[in-house]
């Protein structure tokens, strides 16, 4: 059976009858249930015209989000401090805690790396406030990095400016549990986010202290760097293009974290590029994608690779919403985006109860 753009090279995220109608009417209001001019770039443009892309995007999505976030209702009993750690380049990194007000118990921890394909938008950016502060009204610390983007605001910072980071944050994280009240360290992040999460998977693994994570939560991860190819393997990439976002959208961010290609084989740049070996042995993972995201694909692909090397995974699909559409529509889903804060919650508390007391 045809869907999306197969079915109808003209649909858009506005007509396609799979889409919530909560969602489309809540995009409707941005102009984002149809379809965007192209930006006349590719790949291979000038650094500086997709450096500018990239302001353009960072500061058009940042408006929007930002209205979206401001609907949405800050939870109740729960406490945001600020603090700063040092990076690996001598550079410092702001980190977001947040935690149920006056929690006096060790509570799971979530190191969260927020989505922008590694290039744009920033841990300080209100949506990803709310959705760190709705997680930690759940019954947990969450921690949120302030990392070097490849454009926009924090950057110019190509690979592996980022992941170095994060990699540093999450380290932190864990010779501070004791400070932080977190009993065992769960990394998630969407999107840009979510390949940096299911990156810092394999650097840790690389570098020996894997042990440090008790586990990994991607959400509607960007990993495959194939975007603007012809993917048989990915039909999800041409069925739901320009679905909220596009295939040009995704190889422009793509080529900025990793500007020569020169990483396009490394998991710890690209997920995507995981051998089989570097599967094996990592700890539990959660991969959820959006049933009308052109990433569905590859995020599924990636799962169904975890089971095979043997890794306990667990993949899910939110149907009826585009890319990020569950955590970006709260006021509008508020279900479905209730759904999605409790899975990640349970799934860190789950590996607390599977890794026993310590």
């Amino acid at each position: 059976m045809l869907l999306g753009r197969h079915a109808d090279p003209e649909s858009t995220l506005g007509t396609d009858p799979r889409a919530d109608p909560r969602m489309v009417e809540a995009f409707a209001g941005f102009g984002l249930d149809g379809r965007f001019p192209s930006s006349g770039l590719t790949v291979d443009s000038p650094i500086d015209q997709r450096h500018a892309f990239a302001a353009m995007s960072e500061q058009a999505v940042g408006a929007v989000f930002d209205a979206l976030a401001g609907s949405l209702p800050q939870p109740p009993g729960v406490e945001t401090t600020t603090s700063t750690i040092p990076g690996p380049d001598g550079n410092d990194i702001t980190v977001y805690v947040s935690r149920p007000a006056g929690a006096s118990t060790v509570l799971p921890g979530i190191v969260h790396l927020h989505g922008g394909g590694m290039a744009i938008a920033s841990a300080a950016d209100a949506p990803y406030m709310r959705l760190r502060e709705h997680l930690a009204a759940t019954g947990l610390v969450v921690i949120g990095v302030e990392f070097r983007n490849s454009a926009g605001k924090l950057g110019p910072h190509p690979y592996p400016a980022g992941l170095g980071d994060c990699a540093a944050a999450a380290r932190w994280v864990s010779a501070e549990r004791a400070e932080l009240g977190v009993s065992h360290i769960v990394v998630s992040g969407e999107s840009g986010g979510g390949n940096l999460t299911l990156t810092l998977a394999h650097r840790a693994k690389r570098e020996g202290w894997i042990g440090d994570i008790a586990g990994f939560y991607a959400q509607c991860p960007y990993i495959s760097n194939r975007w603007m190819d012809t993917c048989e393997d990915l039909p999800s990439l041409e069925e739901n293009d320009g679905y909220f976002i596009s295939r040009e959208q995704l190889a422009l961010l793509g080529s900025l974290y990793d500007p020569d290609g020169a990483y396009s084989q490394d998991p710890t740049c690209w997920a995507s590029a995981a051998t089989d070996e570097d599967l094996k042995d990592l700890p539990p993972h959660v991969i959820s994608v959006n049933e009308l995201d052109p990433l569905r694909d590859e995020g599924l692909q990636y799962y169904r690779r975890l089971l095979r090397a043997g890794v306990p995974a667990v993949g899910r699909v939110v149907a009826g919403t585009c890319h990020g559409g569950d955590l970006l529509c709260g006021t509008a889903m508020p279900d479905v985006f209730a759904a999605s804060i409790n899975d990640v919650s349970g799934f860190a508390k789950s590996l607390g109860v599977l890794r026993g007391p310590g």
